[in-house]
């Protein structure tokens, strides 16, 4: 698998706070501006889903797929992967959560996407890129509004 592209922002929150809001799905069209809908299909453990279906809109990219999580024990990390979709062939990401002193978290993404098209790859770490800066500010918008 390529290279991922990987992402840091702060945010003023305890990482609990922030995991919830990661971990809410139902929510997601609310404030993920690209997540057209997202479906739950399988609740998993700790109310934590294993399983869910994401429809996106993101201008010319348009996709429904689904990802499965994995997450941590300690509720500061989560991982995921590609499981179907239309015009991805993969895709691996995380959200990693270290809590700072003053009560605030540093979020570190990290995301690869693989197309059923072919993208050039400076195009493709720059969609990467793009993707994750807009997610984490979304995130962080999210949680501290």
């Amino acid at each position: 698998m390529p290279e991922r592209t990987k992402r840091s922002i702060s945010i003023e929150a305890p990482a609990a706070r922030v995991m919830d809001v990661i971990a809410d799905f139902d929510a997601y069209p609310a404030w993920v501006t690209a997540a057209k809908s997202v479906e739950v299909l399988d609740p998993g453990a700790n109310g934590r889903a294993d399983r869910v279906r994401f429809v996106l809109d993101a201008g010319m990219v348009k996709d429904t797929y689904v990802l499965r999580y994995d997450w941590a024990q300690d509720g500061k990390a989560v991982t995921w992967e590609l499981e179907s979709g239309e015009i991805q062939k993969a895709q691996f990401g995380s959200y990693v959560l270290e809590e700072e002193s003053g009560g605030s978290t540093t979020v570190t993404y990290e995301l690869t996407v693989d197309l059923t098209i072919p993208m050039i790859g400076l195009f493709k770490r720059k969609a990467e890129k793009a993707i994750t800066d807009t997610a984490l500010k979304e995130l962080k918008k999210r949680v501290e509004g």
